[in-house]
């Protein structure tokens, strides 16, 4: 027995192709002697029909696109130990300074000497925020080169030499550090 995961004029990714559609018409299986429907297939307008497995909303779309290999990088306010917060009026977060921690515990990840930041702290806050992002923007390079293996000849040459750099860019980060 099969229930409707999607319903009529809905807006759907089809995994299968890799395109946005709508649904045109839900379209039952029935067996005689059953009160519900054995399968439900969705005719989305591109020549078949196509069962609930092959399609995708656009909310859990696009949640799996950014959430492919996505770590739990945050960004926190640590305490200046050795200034009060009148001592540096001229941070953009006076008393405080950036840590990024990249484990699930609270201690892990990058720090930068105080002072260092005492001398470019807009620097050290934008390097911070580089570096927080730095796996979503990985997973999006990802995504990225992955569309544009599926379907080349339908993306511009520009944005082919783009996913070229991305692709290298993936691989460094990604290689193997001899020990």
């Amino acid at each position: 027995m099969a229930k409707a995961a999607f319903h009529k004029n809905q807006r759907i990714y089809v995994k299968t192709v890799g395109t946005w559609s709508t649904i045109e018409r839900v379209v039952p299986h029935w067996t005689k002697g059953l009160d519900e429907p054995l399968r439900i297939f969705y005719d989305v307008g591109l020549g078949r029909e196509f069962t609930a497995e092959e399609l995708q909303t656009e909310q859990a779309h696009n949640t799996s696109a950014v959430a492919v290999g996505s770590e739990n990088w945050r960004l926190v306010r640590a305490k200046n130990k050795y200034k009060a917060p009148e001592e540096c009026g001229n941070h953009p977060y006076p008393g405080t300074h950036p840590q990024v921690v990249t484990g699930e515990a609270e201690w892990g990840g990058w720090r930068t000497p105080g002072s260092e930041y005492d001398l470019y702290p807009e620097k050290i806050e934008h390097q911070a925020r580089m570096i927080v992002t730095a796996p979503k923007m990985a997973a999006l390079l990802r995504v990225l080169t992955d569309f544009v293996k599926l379907e080349p000849e339908n993306v511009p040459h520009e944005v082919q030499t783009l996913c070229q750099e991305a692709a290298g860019m993936l691989r460094y980060i990604e290689q193997d550090v001899p020990q």
